[in-house]
């Protein structure tokens, strides 16, 4: 569950950068979501694979 908390800390961390981006169009806001993001791709991605693998070898 630490994988999990470690998803919403992150998405929780990007709120204001999302807030000030969509709501004031303030730019260097916009990069720092887009850097979260990604950010928040790979670190989904490492999940999945760990799901994966737990599966195949519980399996």
């Amino acid at each position: 569950m630490a994988r999990f908390d470690e998803v919403k800390n992150l998405v929780m961390s990007l709120e204001s950068d999302f807030e000030k981006f969509y709501e004031k169009n303030n730019q260097a806001a916009g990069t720092r979501v887009r850097k979260g993001m990604q950010d928040l791709k790979t670190l989904a991605q490492n999940i999945r694979s760990e799901v994966q693998n737990a599966k195949n070898g519980a399996a």
